[in-house]
C-alpha cells in the first residue's frame, strides 16, 4: 500500500512563519509535522509515500530528499501553482496506484492520504490492514474549539452528511481509485468528493480519540504543543 502527505498549500493563515517554512516542515517536538507523519507510516509498515508540493517545494524536498534516512521511498509529485486537495490527488493518481508512473490497469489498491499540517497519534496500521470494498474510509475526531460545528456524522460505521453527534474530519483517509479518477476535480477540494460518496452509503468511518491537531494557525500551533507534552 501507498501514501500520500498533501503538502502544497501555502498556509496562509500561518504567515509570517510560512513565507519561508512550508507548513509541513514546522516542528513539533523535535521532528517537523511532515516526519511525524513519515515515522508513523513508517512504522505502519507503508514505505512508499507520494507528497505533492508547490509553495517553497525545494525546502521539502531539500529536507526530504528521496526517504532513505527514513527507511522509505519518497516520490514528488510537483505542483506549478498548489491544487485543490482533490486535484492534487488527482494528479499524484499514476504515483499512487501503478509502480512505474502509468494510469492504465486494474489496480484497485486503495492509498492513504493523510494532511501535512496536522499532529497526531493515530496508528496507520488500522489502514493498512482495510480491506477496502467501496469508496472511501475517512477518520473522524472530537470537534476541536475552532470547529464546535462538526464535518460529518458516525452512525454504526458509516459516514453521515447530516444526523447529530457531528464529529470532525481529521485529513486523514483510506481512498479507492474510483473515488478520484471518476471525477475531473482539477479545481476542487476532497470533502465533496467525500460528502457525494458518502450521499450513496460508500464511506465507512472510525472516531479517532487518540491525540489529534489541525496546525491551522499560529495559536493552534502553540496549542498542540503545550496539550502533547502532557501525553509525550
Amino acid at each position: 500500500m501507498k501514501a500520500m502527505i498533501l503538502a502544497a498549500g501555502k498556509g496562509e493563515r500561518m504567515r509570517p512563519l510560512t513565507l519561508t517554512t512550508p507548513k509541513p516542515l514546522i516542528e513539533v517536538h523535535g521532528n517537523p509535522l511532515i516526519v511525524h507523519h513519515i515515522l508513523n507510516l513508517k512504522a505502519a509498515g507503508i514505505e512508499d509515500i507520494v507528497i505533492n508540493v508547490s509553495w517553497l517545494a525545494e525546502k521539502i524536498v531539500s529536507s526530504l530528499k528521496d526517504g532513505r534516512q527514513f527507511g522509505v521511498n519518497i516520490t514528488y509529485s510537483q505542483e506549478p501553482t498548489p491544487l485543490e486537495t482533490a486535484g492534487g490527488i488527482r494528479q499524484a493518481l499514476p504515483l499512487l496506484i501503478s509502480a512505474n508512473g502509468a494510469l492504465t490497469g486494474n489496480n484497485e489498491q486503495p492509498f492513504i492520504v493523510v494532511n501535512g499540517d496536522i499532529y497526531t497519534d493515530f496508528n496507520f496500521a488500522t489502514l493498512r490492514n482495510m480491506k477496502l470494498k467501496h469508496a472511501a474510509h475517512v477518520v473522524l475526531a472530537d470537534n476541536p474549539p475552532h470547529h464546535p460545528e462538526g464535518d460529518f456524522c458516525l452512525t454504526d460505521g458509516w459516514l453521515n452528511n447530516t444526523g447529530d453527534n457531528r464529529l470532525t474530519f481529521c485529513g486523514i483517509s483510506l481512498l479507492s481509485r474510483k473515488i478520484i479518477e471518476d471525477y475531473d476535480p482539477q479545481e476542487q477540494k476532497l470533502g465533496p468528493l467525500i460528502r457525494a460518496a458518502a450521499d450513496k452509503g460508500q464511506v465507512s468511518a472510525e472516531h479517532h480519540r487518540g491525540i489529534w491537531h489541525d496546525i491551522g494557525t499560529p495559536e493552534r500551533l502553540q496549542t498542540a504543543i503545550n496539550s502533547t507534552k502532557q501525553n509525550l
